[in-house]
């Protein structure tokens, strides 16, 4: 079926060039206004009594119905769609075969002028016709009826693999998809506002740290050595505020090697800065301000309603965000006090553990704290199954265990724990943030403390970066930063429940031989 469309479509195409219109042979089309523009100029275009307007439009044919000696169209540039109205006897012949030649799906230029249908619909009178482009494929071009969307396509795995086919067809998703551009423009703006330089540092690297994740290798021919893809911004911004740039960030490309689920990609974006002289607090302040700023530029307003298992949830970003102690919030939820999670050995742990487990089994959550061999892992699974689930409304939890923060301050108020917070909307993490470590001897002590990690078999662990240890060395300033994954603050700011609702062009399997992959208009 597939290839008997193509193969008619070749000889529409081949008809078209007989004619003297190759629609690949033309290399610019001028276009007078955008659909939009035409029917809210049209009064200005087509004035009562007077000689109306000529004006030039383009886009891709979304419908057509012969009648005969007349034709009408849709077409659609994108944003917004128009009609279109031909008469044989009000052009060249050839130009009117031509448009007979063309389908739903290709694209056209039309010349003409504006008039009102006896239905009353704005119309463009078409006096000249030049194709532009011949799909040999049927394509799914969603329709709109007593103001509900009929998706032509919806099988998902050919949404994502056939990306430029649900941006015709699915007027939802295009908008989701368009949304998370714009989501990332907002934040450079934001932090252009607040003078910050904006830089760009190394995607390949000898070592790939800055988080704890496992990265995709490659090889380097030139210097015959094996480099690794960046899994985070951070480091190389962080030798930038060494040499003395206090506001610094990158929106970038990160890689990690991992699965993939409705939250991870195994490539996505990130923003991260820095800022020099400021603490934790003032960086909760920074990524308010920031939400705020993406929520302003998107909607107008501060609040967003988004669907939260299965209700409406509206969320206010114009208030501050609340603040939770970590320990404090587990403590409540186990009932354990947390002097009891002070270490993994003895009966005290063992108890609080097994009541631990208890009370997730209540809550229907599986939790296994056999396998944690520190505490700083015990507590972040605890975090995830007893916290992370109520947080609902924009929160920072503060105070992150030792060992899972190898590079955020320590907590003089509290040993063996950090100034680090991360922030949670809808029970998802969106952001990790630090009073960073400029001290260069307890940095190195945390990294011997990951690899001897890692010679125990630990996995994830981060690596020693002597060249970022030197930068330390040379002097950093007291400095708050941040990480924000610009996808997941897309699918926040849509409703998107899966990541790769807002990835142009998400990982795919590749399909095995012989495996369809055809679309049915």
């Amino acid at each position: 079926m597939a290839e008997d469309i193509r193969e008619l479509r070749l000889a529409k195409l081949a008809r078209l060039r007989e004619l003297g219109h190759d629609p690949y042979a033309i290399e610019k089309y001028d276009v007078t206004d955008t659909a939009s523009r035409l029917i809210e100029r049209y009064d200005e275009l087509a004035p009562e009594g007077v000689e109306p307007t000529s004006v030039s439009f383009a886009g891709r044919i979304v419908a057509m119905q012969d009648r005969g000696k007349v034709w009408f169209a849709h077409v659609s540039d994108g944003e917004g769609r128009i009609q279109l109205y031909v008469r044989r006897d009000q052009m060249a012949e050839s130009e009117f075969e031509a448009f007979a030649l063309l389908d739903v799906g290709d694209h056209v230029g039309v010349r003409g002028y504006l008039f009102t249908t006896r239905t009353g619909e704005k119309t463009i009178h078409v006096q000249g016709v030049a194709p532009l482009s011949k799909t040999l494929h049927s394509i799914p071009i969603g329709k709109e009826k007593d103001g509900q969307s009929w998706y032509a396509l919806t099988d998902v795995n050919l949404r994502y693999r056939h990306r430029n086919l649900d941006l015709i067809a699915n007027r939802e998703a295009r908008d989701m998809l368009l949304a998370r551009s714009r989501v990332a423009q907002a934040v450079r703006e934001y932090f252009w506002s607040q003078d910050f330089l904006e830089v760009e540092t190394p995607m390949l690297q000898l070592e790939a740290g800055g988080a704890a994740a496992r990265p995709f290798l490659t090889y380097f021919n030139h210097y015959e050595m094996e480099v690794k893809l960046r899994i985070s911004l951070e480091l190389y911004l962080k030798r930038i505020l060494c040499g003395d740039v206090p506001r610094v960030f990158e929106v970038g490309r990160v890689f990690r090697n991992e699965g993939v689920s409705n939250r991870h990609n195994p490539e996505f974006t990130m923003i991260e800065w820095y800022e020099a002289y400021v603490n934790l607090e003032t960086t909760q302040r920074r990524v308010e301000e920031c939400f705020r700023a993406v929520a302003n530029k998107l909607f107008g307003r501060t609040t967003v309603a988004v669907p939260h298992q299965g209700q409406e949830v509206e969320l206010d970003f114009g208030k501050d965000w609340n603040r939770i102690d970590m320990m404090d919030e587990i403590s409540s939820r186990v009932g354990v006090d947390r002097s009891v999670f002070a270490t993994l050995a003895g009966a005290k742990s063992a108890l609080a553990a097994a009541e631990a487990e208890r009370k997730a089994k209540e809550l229907g959550a599986e939790l296994n704290l056999s396998k944690e061999d520190q505490l700083g892992g015990l507590i972040e699974k605890l975090l995830e199954v007893f916290v992370e689930p109520t947080l609902v409304q924009p929160t920072f939890v503060v105070g992150y265990p030792l060992e899972t923060s190898p590079l955020a301050k320590k907590d003089p108020n509290h040993p063996g724990y950090t100034r680090r917070s991360e922030g949670y909307v809808l029970g998802r993490e969106v952001c990790n943030l630090f009073s960073e470590i400029n001290d260069p001897i307890d940095q190195r002590e945390r990294f011997e403390q990951q690899l001897a990690h890692k010679a125990k078999g630990g996995e994830d662990t981060h690596p020693m970066d002597e060249e970022f240890l030197y930068a330390l060395e040379c002097g950093m300033p007291p400095a708050g930063g941040c990480g924000i994954g610009i996808d997941r603050m897309a699918m926040l700011m849509t409703g998107a429940e899966h990541i790769r609702e807002v990835l142009m062009f998400p990982m795919m399997k590749p399909l095995a031989a012989g495996e369809e992959s055809e679309v049915e208009a």
